[in-house]
Parts: C-alpha cells; structure tokens; sequence
C-alpha cells in the first residue's frame, strides 16, 4: 500500500517513508509506531505559520516574543525548535537555575561567550513563578542585546497584569491556535489580509471536521484516541491548571459550569441564568467564566451595536475552543466558523496589519448575523454559517446597510470547493466554507 499526497496530511517523502516502514510493516510493535508519529508531528510543526512568523521576528525584533495558546496546541515544541537555550519551569532542575537570578540563567546560557547572532531562550510556563515578570524584566534590561526570549504558556501571559504593566514596550504578544483550513494549505506568512483561495483535499476536511484542528489527534485520526484526549486534555485544565493557579476553591461546581457551557457553544450567555443553574453568585460566574477564557477553554464573542438601531448591546456568545467534541451539526459548524475566525483577527491583528475584533450582531426585532469582522474600530465583513444548503439570508443585506460592511458572506459548510476569490464580491452572497476559510490565516 502507497500513502500519496491527496490525503491531506502525509505529503513529504521522508513522511512516506516513516509511515511504510513503521505502520505498514507486519512486524511493527506499539512502540515504534508511537515514536513515528511523534517524529512527524514534530515535522508538521516545523512547517506551522507560526514558525515562520516567530522566526522572522526573532531575526528582526528586540522584543521577547509572549506565545500563548491552548493546552498541547504546540507551543513548546515549536518554540524548542527556534531555541538554543530551554528552561522549563516545571522542571526542578530549570527552576533551580531560574531561581538564580539573571546571572544564574546567562551563565546557563553561555552569553559571555561571542557568537555571530543573539541567542535564543525559550521560557516554558514562566508565568507559574510569582515573581515572573521582575525576573524577565531584569533579565531582558540587562542582557537585550544578547539574547532573544520566547516565553509560553497555557493560560493568557497577559492575566497576571495587576497593577500597571511592568513589561510594557519589551514584549510582543502571539496567540497560537490549532491548525485551520488555510494554514494547511499554506504555512507561509503573508502581509496580504486575505490570499488566493487554495483548495484543502476532501480527506483532509474531514479529519479537521471529526477531529479538530490540535496536532495529535489531527495527525493520529483515530476516534478513539480524540475521545481520550479530550477527556484528559479537560480534566488536566479543570482539575490541575485552574486549581494549581487560581483561587477557586469550589471545583466541583466550576466543572458543572463547564460542562453546561460546553453543551451551548454557539449560545448567547446569560450569567443570571447560568448561575441559577450551578447555584453561585452572577459576579462568581462572571469571573469562572473569564478564567475559562484565560486558560483558552473557550471564548466569548461580544455584541456590536455601533449605528446598529436597536441592537442588542449586553449577552455575548459562548464558544469551546475545540469543535471536535460538539455533537449537533449546526452547533460544531457556528463554533468551527468561529474558531477559525478569532484565529485570523489575532493573527491579522498580532502581524501588526491592523487592530482586528471578533463581534456579533442582534437587534430587538430578532434578526442577526452570527459575526461581523472589525477592522481598525470598523464593520469589515458579515458572515452567516449554515451545515447545509439554504437560501440567502435577507438578515446579511440588512445589517450590511446599517453598518456599511464591505462584504457580507453566507458560508455553506457542505458546498463543494469553488477556485473563486469571495472578497472580490461586494453585495451579500453564498460561499463554500473550503473556499472562504483557505483565504485567511
């Protein structure tokens, strides 16, 4: 048996050859088929659009690049492949030297010795050592011209501002999410906002479709192993990330929150209802509401309502972080919409093409557009998301006219592929999701 390129996600010939000789061989053991498969999600990362991106501005910027993103989306193992130096905080070993101050970690480094460009440090889970940004600061104001930091981490870097931003000027922020439609068809970065559309073969839809876009259960395709993964991936962040981090004590009643949420992505959230729900206070939900943000479980789209008549302006919507677990067809096709979505904004945002937001648009009279893109303070375009084929939705006319979108788009999830470019169209009009989602980031 041949593995050949339509499949979407084996291309190479060193790929071709690992998965002949480890997976199709008779003799092949559990083991060695698991090393294979970590060797190749290492080499899918390597060709990520955020090693090229994090690449480029460690060769061009002073700046520590902050990478923050979801459990196991690839963070560590992209940034250890940029490195030349890695401390861990988790390891007690690392810590020791980071412990040391400054001095203990350019020692560690070898920054006294000459070399023909900056070294590289990678600073994993930084943020758990409470006096992390005292540390990075020093350590950034001393040594700036010989050394490049990354620093990473599961939860937002940017939560644990308190008090004014001791950092402020000496970082660059990078959000990194799972993989999504165009960045499989192109790893390369680009200054364009929006590209050529490209086509993503049908086999490799359907694995982003079943099982979501984070590397393992991407690459692996196994409905069995996501399952699995999903379940530890939640329970390590409920139960070890958010206890180990935060001041929540009731944990029980946190995951039946969480639970609830996960069964309503794509829902308009009302906090008094909820908190009824898992009986607590609408200022306990708000707040276990935004550590679940901050730790990339899910995240919240806001309504817009700037010269929107009557649109309301207080309930955002409610969406997982991962689409894979979502049963209801229409609920995963909204949430992989919006995922894919909230990765452009930042990404658009974090290349420095402009100030980017993620809304959504509802009035009194019920009508709605599940998102409109803004650019620079500014309605860019609309987009409505149906599972299947239906009729244009007069709703997208209507609320392009009142906000002066430049284009409003109905993406059909099931549409077969179309070689057309979507933003050369101006007036409302039905696209295929593989078409649409290609252009972005």
């Amino acid at each position: 048996m041949e593995i050949g390129c339509d499949d979407g996600l084996l291309c190479s010939g060193r790929e071709k050859q690992l998965f002949q000789q480890y997976f199709f061989t008779p003799l092949r053991n559990y083991l060695d088929y698991s090393a294979v498969m970590c060797r190749i999600i290492y080499m899918k990362l390597q060709s990520r659009w955020y090693h090229a991106l994090l690449d480029e501005a460690l060769t061009t910027d002073r700046q520590m690049a902050f990478v923050t993103g979801p459990r196991q989306v690839g963070k560590t193992t992209l940034c250890r492949d940029l490195s030349d130096v890695y401390l861990d905080w988790d390891n007690e070993d690392h810590r020791e030297i980071i412990l040391g101050g400054p001095a203990a970690v350019a020692a560690h480094a070898g920054l006294d010795t000459l070399r023909n460009r900056p070294i590289r440090i990678v600073f994993d889970e930084l943020h758990k050592y409470k006096r992390w940004k005292q540390f990075l600061k020093g350590f950034f104001d001393t040594y700036e011209a010989k050394v490049r930091i990354m620093v990473t981490g599961s939860s937002r870097l940017d939560v644990y501002r308190k008090g004014g931003d001791s950092l402020m000027g000496r970082y660059f922020l990078y959000r990194m999410h799972p993989f999504t439609v165009a960045e499989l068809c192109r790893p390369e970065v680009s200054e364009a906002l929006y590209r050529d559309p490209m086509r993503l073969d049908d086999a490799g839809w359907q694995v982003l479709w079943e099982h979501g876009g984070h590397p393992e259960p991407f690459i692996k395709r196994s409905p069995r192993f996501s399952l699995r993964w999903r379940e530890l991936r939640r329970h390590q962040l409920l139960r070890e990330d958010i206890r180990d981090m935060t001041g929540i004590q009731d944990l029980d009643q946190f995951a039946i929150m969480a639970r609830l949420l996960a069964e309503q992505s794509g829902g308009q959230l009302i906090y008094s209802t909820l908190a009824k729900q898992i009986r607590v206070s609408e200022n306990t939900v708000r707040s276990w509401v935004a550590t679940l943000c901050a730790f990339h479980y899910g995240f919240l789209v806001r309504p817009w309502f700037k010269n929107v008549a009557k649109a309301l302006r207080k309930e955002p919507k409610w969406f997982l972080r991962d689409w894979s677990g979502i049963g209801d067809p229409g609920q995963r096709a909204e949430t992989f919409c919006a995922c894919h979505l909230l990765k452009a904004v930042e990404g658009w945002t974090d290349l420095g093409l402009g100030v980017f937001d993620l809304r959504y648009i509802r009035d009194t009279q019920k009508r709605e557009v599940d998102f409109v893109v803004i650019r620079d303070g500014n309605p860019w375009f609309l987009v409505e998301v149906k599972h299947g084929q239906s009729a244009l939705s007069p709703h997208l006319a209507y609320f392009q006219n009142e906000t002066n979108a430049q284009h409003a788009f109905q993406i059909s999830m099931q549409a077969d592929y179309v070689g057309a470019n979507c933003f050369e169209h101006t007036a409302p009009i039905v696209v295929p999701a593989k078409t649409f989602f290609s252009q972005l980031v």
